[in-house]
């Protein structure tokens, strides 16, 4: 797949804000102390089986995403609150294949020059309503990663955890080639993705990085435990 025009947007927040809303098994991580939100909208593009073409319909789609990161012993990853998406065939297939919670919104993107435009109400029913509109673009050109740096922490993920229907913990592993970020400004208008959580947001402006392509390998997921 190909994840294009992406933005992520994350805020900080107490380990305890999010605690009862990620499996105990898993560790919150943090920096510094602090565990970390990501709003990430992008669009889908080339979605696949491996060694199969793309279906141009469901192959393509807006996505938006709400995260943090957890460990789990020595291996560490994104743990996904919630994951809307513009179509139901995507919306499907991933909550049976990969035990995500993925949610059908109506979703727009569109671009004006740099400008990212997008556009996200939930119609799923099976969440509470979410929206997000907003408009973002790059403001520098693409620049390095310090290894310890807080920009590497919340993006440098090479797999994600879930829970099946059964309350087993899984893992999925995904590589790419290491992210061309730029940093990014972003007008928005509406964030209820974390609210509809319970999460709320510090009333501050959040941590903007742009990625403008990145190709990605998924593979399927494996158990590795039952959750407590």
């Amino acid at each position: 797949m190909r994840w294009r025009d992406l933005l992520f947007a994350h805020w900080p927040v107490p380990v305890e804000a999010i605690r009862q809303l990620v499996p105990a098994s898993l560790e919150i991580d943090t920096f510094e102390g602090r565990a970390w939100i990501g709003v990430v909208p992008f669009r889908m593009e080339k979605v696949a089986l491996r060694f199969l073409p793309a279906v141009p319909g469901p192959g393509a789609f807006p996505e938006l995403n709400v995260r943090t990161y957890v460990r789990r012993g020595r291996r560490s990853g994104v743990w996904f609150f919630s994951l809307d998406a513009g179509s139901r065939i995507a919306v499907e297939g991933a909550r049976l294949g990969f035990h995500l919670p993925y949610y059908r919104a109506d979703m727009a993107v569109a671009t004006d020059g740099a400008w990212t435009s997008y556009r996200s109400d939930r119609v799923d029913r099976r969440a509470p309503p979410a929206a997000f509109v907003a408009r973002y673009r790059p403001i520098r050109p693409v620049e390095p990663v310090p290894w310890a740096s807080l920009t590497r922490f919340l993006t440098d993920r090479w797999g994600l955890f879930a829970v099946d229907g059964e309350g087993r913990l899984s893992w999925t592993a995904i590589r790419h080639a290491e992210w061309r970020l730029q940093a990014a400004e972003a007008e928005i208008e509406v964030n209820t993705m974390a609210s509809a959580l319970g999460i709320e947001l510090p009333d501050q402006p959040p941590l903007l990085q742009f990625a403008r392509r990145t190709d990605v390998v998924a593979w399927w997921p494996r158990p590795v435990g039952r959750p407590r």
